[in-house]
């Protein structure tokens, strides 16, 4: 898996797209401090808002991008025939796609929160805030973010498996996206009072879609990071294990579904 990860690492550092996109992202980080200044009371609380945002953001098209064009331009410019035809098989070849993406998205990961933390030290020096910062709960909410982008880069593979171009992965990801972030506010009202209010047909398609597609809010902590608010371990170690169940099924299906297909 090594030459495979080598060789995906420097595409990914020379690819021109992205080198823009990392001049975005600093960019949008850099602008946090001077934002959060227009606000009246709480200076640091939008500081800190947008840092995660801005990083989720990032991560959020880095992920995209690179899940939905990893296997496809390989695809597409006839490299896959010659790196196929190396002693390796295709489960290791689409890990070590997987496993390149996974270390850049970590590696920016990283990068980027040290720069939201600097614009957030920034802004609460200039105005300082009676509520300390939780640095802690920063971090976590910045890497159970990133766990979510893994899964979301898994997924967007996983289409290009039995995908022709790029545009189906990526919009197909997004739509995934999308839906999985609302998905547990759209559970939690049709399973309630007002809920109930609905054909029992459409409860029912709607909690199937809901345990069929990921549930990414669950790698939601950008309120306890904000607020002073005690987070609950429980909710950490499902989200953990969420992760690595959901993870491990999707690249699991997309080498299936990759061993079987004609690349011609």
């Amino acid at each position: 898996m090594y030459p495979f990860l080598a060789v995906n690492l420097r595409w990914i550092l020379r690819d021109r797209i992205l080198q823009a996109l990392v001049a975005v992202s600093l960019f949008l980080i850099a602008l946090v401090p001077v934002i959060s200044s227009f606000s009246m009371r709480q200076i640091q609380e939008l500081a800190v808002t947008m840092s995660l945002s801005f990083v989720s953001f990032i991560l959020l098209v880095y992920a995209l991008f690179l899940g939905s064009t990893m296997v496809w331009r390989d695809i597409e410019r006839r490299y896959t025939y010659a790196a196929l035809s190396l002693p390796a098989g295709r489960a290791e070849y689409l890990l070590a796609k997987f496993a390149s993406v996974a270390l850049f998205l970590a590696l920016s990961a990283v990068f980027a929160g040290l720069c939201a933390f600097a614009a957030i030290a920034l802004s609460s020096l200039k105005y300082p805030s009676p509520t300390p910062i939780q640095w802690g709960m920063i971090s976590l909410a910045m890497g159970m973010d990133l766990l979510k982008y893994l899964l979301l880069a898994a997924i967007a593979i996983l289409v290009t498996t039995v995908s022709t171009s790029f545009f189906m992965p990526f919009f197909a990801s997004l739509a995934i996206f999308l839906a999985g972030s609302a998905s547990q506010e759209v559970y939690e009202f049709v399973s309630s009072a007002h809920g109930k209010e609905m054909p029992a047909l459409s409860r029912g398609l709607v909690k199937l879609v809901y345990y069929v597609i990921p549930n990414f809010g669950a790698f939601d902590f950008k309120l306890q990071a904000v607020y002073p608010i005690p987070f609950d371990s429980a909710h950490v170690l499902f989200a953990l294990g969420y992760f690595l169940v959901y993870t491990t099924f999707v690249l699991a299906l997309a080498i299936w579904l990759f061993s079987r297909r004609e690349l011609t």
